[in-house]
């Protein structure tokens, strides 16, 4: 290949020196390059051709006469009984060897991680911390809406109230009434002693079940407060049980409450929710005041308006270099519990939330309450997580590999991606949208009237989402790099009994401009979040089982049952190579051989005849000239002709033994 590359050079600089001959150079260069590619690959076809040059017998004899590993040279140099028995050892120490092996490449493929704890010490980025009203909308600003719905729950308690005093329950509404009935109904459900259950509409209820309605409870029996979820044609219903009637007003008011708010404008829900200037009375951070400026406002589909503070979606995050509360960030919060909405909000304090810059709070699931009329404190301590990913576990850097589309501009995470999953097979299933999650393009939430059946599609999907091996679970990943913080909370009254007056004093100024005192402690709250320490640990996975250990342990089982090294299985490895080449040299030629003899069937000449047949016979020797043919001659004797000389071996054959024939003149 250098003397092709040295050629081609050359006609290179010819071709330089001659530009008007350059296409006559080219095309020289190329039918040369192509013959000497061909002689080249002919050469390289024939040399595979000739195989080793020996047989598998020769192979093994070789083998074991110059292998490194000890049981095959005994097999060859002892006597016979020696021979077998360390035949029988080297092929059971081989079995054991390969056992090993195997045993070792699984555990390898099994990907198992080990998990290490690592502790550092720097300057750290705050977290973003969002905090939200329990209370989702002022009452007074969304009592208009809700009247309707505030009139059925009305109804519904007093219905139960009913019938847990005397056990009937007054005339319910016909559905034509009232729609309330049929996305989901309150119902009781009694039990009587037989195990027999009868099923009771609180409210409007269908046609053929209104003599339920008139129907007087058992004194033995036991009942319970229910939520029921029918498809379409309510061939087929689901039971949401609850342990108090009080979960299942609150459930069946979130259900409407959702269906009423899906048919409102974006702009009308931001003015019926917590303003910032009422909410936040006072902010510091790291000793500075700060204000409405550093927080970003995000409409949560559950708590209303909330406030994430240091979100690193919209500005740098703030950095933090020394712990303490001093350094941290304290609130003070007015919740105005007097305009709660009473059948919606049942607790009263605010939501909080710790978490990473960029990432979407869902408060419902992972947020923290903080109590009105008290001060808490959070120390917060910092978990890094870095998970391997690739065939060590199933994460993912970004998201970008996970078959779910994410519907929350925000950074990656397991909540995002589930939440999604859900909300895509609602779209799919129900033809609507859950009023707690963002919408794909083009679709709309589910209400009442446009999807009357959207509960019992809703919770029948819920279900098989929370099943063990559900589609989203299985689809979604966790991200491989994650942050976590670990909280410690502790409380205390304020403001004191002896400090109260003049701080509601000063509080009320700041929020009104006005000497009118208009918070007290059933609205206020103070909230304090500090880092504990500036150490984070790492927890971080490492391969339990690394290359560097599958060699060494694979080459230890080897040296310690065979006393070989890797050279060994060099060896090894060029014996099968040589083996193969043989097997497949001997295929070719048995197939070559058997083509030229079907050949030769097909185009073969005729027989010979009995002439032809003689004529060769007599004429197996060297006869004189034609023209000496007519002397006669007396009987001699006649000698055959000398063979040609045989160069091909230099063995030693022993002589035949020659015929001695007579001829005679006929005469």
């Amino acid at each position: 290949m250098s003397r092709i590359w040295s050629e081609l050079f050359s006609w290179r600089r010819i071709a330089v020196s001659s530009p008007r001959s350059f296409c006559t150079v080219q095309q020289t260069i190329s039918r040369m390059v192509c013959l000497k590619m061909q002689q080249y690959l002919t050469h390289a076809l024939h040399r595979l051709q000739k195989g080793p040059g020996y047989t598998y017998t020769e192979l093994l004899v070789w083998y074991c006469e110059n292998t490194n590993t000890h049981g095959p040279k005994r097999i060859v140099t002892e006597g016979p009984k020696k021979r077998a028995m360390w035949f029988i050892l080297t092929l059971v120490f081989t079995g054991l060897v390969c056992w090993q092996w195997v045993i070792l490449i699984k555990s390898y493929l099994s990907w198992e991680v080990s998990m290490n704890l690592r502790t550092g010490f720097k300057a750290m980025n705050f977290p973003a911390v969002t905090v939200c009203n329990n209370n989702p909308f002022r009452y007074t600003r969304s009592k208009q809406l809700l009247q309707h719905l505030d009139k059925f729950a009305k109804l519904a308690l007093e219905h139960i109230y009913s019938y847990n005093q005397n056990g009937t329950i007054p005339a319910a509404f016909p559905p034509s009434q009232t729609n309330w009935s049929r996305a989901a109904s309150l119902v009781i459900i009694e039990t009587s002693e037989q195990g027999v259950e009868t099923v009771l509409h609180i409210l409007g209820s269908d046609e053929s079940q209104i003599h339920s309605a008139a129907w007087n409870r058992s004194q033995s029996g036991s009942f319970k407060v229910a939520l029921q979820l029918c498809n379409q044609n309510r061939s087929n219903c689901i039971y949401r049980n609850f342990s108090t009637a009080l979960e299942a007003m609150n459930e069946w008011y979130s259900l409407h409450y959702m269906s009423i708010l899906s048919n409102m404008p974006q702009s009308d829900r931001l003015m019926m929710g917590e303003q910032g200037q009422d909410f936040i009375l006072a902010c510091v951070f790291g000793g500075q005041p700060c204000n409405l400026e550093n927080f970003t406002q995000l409409m949560h589909p559950t708590y209303g308006n909330c406030y994430i503070f240091n979100w690193g979606s919209e500005r740098e995050p703030l950095v933090t270099s020394n712990p303490g509360a001093e350094f941290g960030l304290k609130l003070v919060l007015d919740i105005s519990e007097e305009d709660y909405n009473p059948f919606l909000s049942t607790a009263a304090g605010a939501r909080f939330m710790l978490h990473q810059q960029n990432t979407f709070p869902f408060l419902q699931d992972l947020g923290l309450y903080a109590k009105a009329g008290t001060e808490t404190s959070i120390g917060i301590f910092v978990d890094e997580i870095v998970r391997l990913g690739g065939s060590y576990s199933q994460c993912t850097f970004d998201g970008s590999d996970v078959d779910v589309k994410t519907l929350y501009n925000t950074t990656y995470t397991m909540q995002t991606c589930l939440q999604s999953c859900l909300q895509d097979h609602m779209v799919k299933f129900c033809g609507c949208g859950h009023h707690n999650y963002p919408l794909p393009e083009g679709k709309n939430h589910c209400n009442n009237e446009g999807n009357p059946n959207w509960g019992y599609c809703y919770y029948h999907l819920k279900q098989q989402m929370e099943a063990e091996h559900s589609d989203c679970l299985e689809s979604c990943k966790q991200p491989c790099n994650e942050t976590q913080y670990r909280l410690t909370m502790t409380m205390a009254d304020w403001p004191s009994e002896s400090s109260e007056d003049w701080i509601y004093h000063i509080l009320s100024y700041e929020r009104d401009s006005s000497a009118a005192v208009t918070v007290n402690r059933r609205n206020i709250l103070k909230l304090n979040l500090y880092f504990q320490e500036i150490n984070y640990r790492t927890i971080q996975e490492d391969p339990a089982l690394t290359i560097d250990w599958l060699l060494s342990k694979l080459g230890g089982q080897f040296g310690f049952w065979m006393g070989g090294s890797i050279l060994c299985i060099i060896e090894l490895i060029e014996i099968l190579i040589d083996c193969l080449w043989i097997t497949v040299i001997k295929v070719v030629k048995w197939c070559t051989y058997r083509r030229s003899r079907r050949a030769q069937i097909h185009c073969s000449d005729p027989p010979p005849t009995v002439t032809q047949s003689i004529e060769d016979h007599t004429n197996a020797r060297f006869e004189p000239d034609q023209a000496e043919s007519h002397i006669e001659r007396p009987c001699t004797l006649v000698i055959p002709g000398t063979p040609p000389p045989q160069y091909d071996s230099l063995r030693i054959y022993p002589i035949p033994q020659r015929r001695i024939t007579w001829e005679c003149d006929e005469n």
